[in-house]
């Protein structure tokens, strides 16, 4: 299953914009949402080309609330994501898989659970993802994320044009 991940933009709630209105709502009704990270909303689709096609869909609400539209298809990669650009480029044959892992976008991903009770529902709160860092791989290694201190990274790759290469 190809995962998408719409990251909100830091002034809005997300969820609350996509979900108030009725196209949005509509194009989203079929799919389960979920929130792996604070402000996002994330679904399974079936495919790459259903993925692009639901970032599509749901263009006007991108343009307005969403920092970044983020696609994982396992066939390229099990645990690097792929930009909405990369991914729209690699279902219409503009760029092979091969291709799409020398740019990356990092971004820190910060834990916001509460330490003083783990066990209680009310302070439990997904992980944010900070400040993206844009890197270029050379070789089998990435540089390492240095923005901030963070226990974990999530790898988001990028064209060479949202690099600025």
């Amino acid at each position: 299953m190809t995962q998408v991940c719409l990251v909100g933009d830091d002034e809005v709630n997300l969820r609350y914009e996509l979900l108030s209105r009725e196209t949005a709502r509509n194009a989203l009704a079929t799919y389960d949402l979920r929130e792996p990270f604070e402000n996002t909303v994330a679904v399974e689709t079936v495919s790459l080309g259903a993925a692009v096609a639901l970032l599509n869909d749901l263009n006007w609400y991108l343009v307005r609330f969403v920092d970044a539209a983020l696609v994982k298809e396992p066939s390229i990669s099990e645990n690097e994501w792929l930009s909405r650009d990369l991914a729209a480029a690699i279902r219409d044959d503009a760029v092979t898989s091969d291709e799409t892992d020398r740019f990356l976008m990092v971004y820190g991903v910060e834990d916001q659970s509460d330490a003083t009770d783990p066990d209680d529902p009310d302070t439990q709160r997904p992980p944010r993802l900070v400040e993206p860092m844009l890197v270029t791989r050379t070789g089998e290694v990435i540089p390492e994320y240095d923005l901030r201190a963070v226990e974990e990274t999530l790898v988001v790759r990028v064209t060479g044009e949202e690099f600025g290469a």
